[in-house]
């Protein structure tokens, strides 16, 4: 039996995948504008909204492209004198694999759980928390507030500004891009592992995969910069 039909409408799937995951990206930062611009926070949830729409159609598509591997495979295996219904058996899989779903599953979206991370980082960085927010931060001197957020925005490698910053998922260190890449590297061909440059972490693995842009904290950067 030849799946290479199958196989092109897997590719094709796979396609669709990284629109749902260009949409997610979009959302965010239009997200993040809205803080930014202190717009109302029901416009912000509005974007949550799209958010785990985009999360659930994530989900169903995984699961279809899962139900259709699994069902080549087993085929393939089982190696049957007659072609079965290609289509129930992957309706059948489909099918089982969608009675599990629950809201748990959207809101452990990788990207859906950026977005969160993001819209909290921004809200600190900007000072503006919704009245319904139960992570208030507390009203702290201004000038104190100032200073501190100037630290935050030094790398601990180059103790410099940073422009590209990146927050290690593991610790919540940032750093600058740059800089960690290429202490990862470097470490890489020395075959060691790489500590948290920041001072008192004890995170001894840092790795490029636990590493994502930091949109909120790069904006507070920008927005200083226009003062």
């Amino acid at each position: 039996i030849s799946f290479n039909s199958v196989d092109s409408s897997l590719s094709s799937l796979k396609n669709c995948q990284s629109y749902i995951n260009t949409g997610m990206d979009i959302a965010t930062h239009v997200a993040l504008d809205l803080v930014e611009s202190f717009n109302d926070v029901e416009d912000v949830n509005s974007m949550e909204s799209v958010m785990l729409e985009y999360a659930a159609m994530d989900r169903e598509l995984n699961h279809y492209m899962r139900a259709v591997e699994e069902t080549v495979n087993q085929i393939k295996r089982e190696k049957p004198e007659n072609i079965p219904d290609l289509k129930y058996l992957v309706k059948e899989k489909f099918t089982a694999l969608e009675s599990k779903n629950s809201h748990s599953d959207l809101q452990r979206n990788e990207k859906y759980m950026y977005f969160k991370d993001q819209l909290k980082e921004m809200r600190k960085q900007f000072c503006h928390q919704s009245d319904n927010d139960n992570e208030a931060i507390e009203q702290i001197d201004e000038d104190l507030a100032v200073t501190q957020s100037q630290m935050n925005f030094i790398c601990p490698i180059t103790q410099m500004e940073m422009k590209r910053p990146v927050r290690n998922k593991v610790c919540g260190h940032t750093y600058e891009e740059d800089a960690i890449l290429k202490i990862i590297q470097t470490r890489k061909q020395q075959k060691k592992k790489v500590r948290c440059p920041k001072i008192g972490c004890s995170h001894a693995d840092v790795k490029g995969s636990d590493l994502v842009p930091d949109e909120a904290l790069k904006r507070a950067i920008d927005s200083q910069k226009k003062q």
